[in-house]
């Protein structure tokens, strides 16, 4: 597929230029305009990607000096572990994941440290680990943007970490799936029953990615059913579905969360591929369909242009997110063969 590799390439050439603009900040959205980056001092929730997109550089390009950025990048991340928030699945596994595969023994060390703060924050009272205050807001919450890279660092530590990876997915896909609108956000009650949390919104583009991507990393086969049994997920898996969602009902489109639904359905199919290999191979045309469009239709460049930060506040609407090039360009290096499905 030369289009993925080209568009691959331009990814990766962006993530140079933007390191060198960036300086010692993080970069979270640009303008769809200039390309100028708004930063932040310590990364905020989405650091892990820039390091693994910077890692994912390094792999591609052999270089020494790209390998040292990445690793610094990594480095910055390790006062992540000990904030309190479920967010640290986010930023220590992707930042860490492929410095790990490419033998950097730094980022295995903070890997297991990531791992350790996440079991140590599990509360068994609730069955999972707190989306947390970090952030701000109610601590007791449970998100299903706090799945991803959680679970897999969580089942680094042994059975006790596996159970608690376990334990915190179906509890997440209980809440999300048990309503037709699958909800993301539900907060714990005094009486241990859980309640609606309105922070996420029901119809928020980003709900059925990032459950999808966390089910495909950790969840066994009755959960993959459970999840594309459900009409709204499996609308965004269908042939028919626009590639883009929009980033709430008649909202702008989301780019970030067809690039996550597109690294999802391939590592369901990379799943699937022997139980069942006619849904692999539907999942794998899904989500090769979903790239296609994304670098035909919003690649510009090396950005993933109509990406939504905030349409609940305004914020970045239409922008290139760091999240959705990371994701993008995830899911062109499976396509191109240059990473393994599972390797982040």
């Amino acid at each position: 597929m030369r289009w993925a590799g080209r568009a691959l390439a331009e990814l990766l050439v962006r993530a140079g230029d933007t390191e060198a603009e960036v300086g010692g900040r993080w970069p979270l959205h640009a303008d769809p305009g200039s390309g100028r980056w708004t930063t932040t001092a310590r990364g905020s929730w989405t650091g892990g990607f820039w390091a693994g997109l910077l890692w994912l550089r390094a792999i591609t390009s052999g270089e020494r000096a790209d390998r040292a950025a990445a690793t610094g990048r990594t480095a910055l991340l390790a006062p992540w572990v000990e904030a309190d928030t479920a967010t640290r699945g986010l930023i220590l596994w992707y930042g860490t994941a492929f410095g790990v595969a490419g033998g950097d023994a730094a980022a295995a060390v903070l890997r297991d440290r990531a791992a350790q703060a996440c079991l140590n924050a599990c509360d068994p009272r609730l069955g999972l680990v707190p989306w947390g205050r970090a952030f701000g807001g109610p601590r007791e919450v449970a998100r299903v943007d706090g799945l991803p890279g959680l679970l897999r660092l969580l089942r680094l530590r042994g059975p006790g970490g596996i159970t608690a990876a376990g334990d915190q997915l179906g509890l997440q896909l209980g809440l999300t799936l048990g309503e037709r609108e699958p909800r993301p956000a539900w907060r714990a009650l005094p009486d241990g029953t859980w309640a609606p949390h309105p922070d996420p919104a029901p119809g928020w583009s980003r709900t059925t990615a990032w459950l999808s991507l966390a089910v495909a990393d950790t969840g066994d086969e009755a959960q993959q059913r459970e999840l594309l049994a459900h009409p709204r997920v499996a609308a965004r898996f269908a042939a028919a579905s626009p590639a883009v969602p929009p980033a709430r009902p008649g909202g702008p489109p989301d780019t970030s969360a067809a690039a996550i639904e597109a690294v999802a359905a391939l590592k369901l199919a990379a799943r699937s591929s022997v139980t069942c290999p006619r849904e692999a191979g539907r999942l794998r045309e899904r989500a090769v369909a979903v790239l296609r469009e994304l670098v035909t239709a919003h690649l510009r460049d090396g950005r993933l242009l109509d990406g939504c930060y905030d349409i609940e506040h305004g914020v970045a609407t239409h922008h290139e997110l760091v999240w959705g090039d990371f994701f993008l360009a995830v899911g062109l290096a499976i396509l191109t063969e240059v990473i393994d499905p599972f390797t982040c």
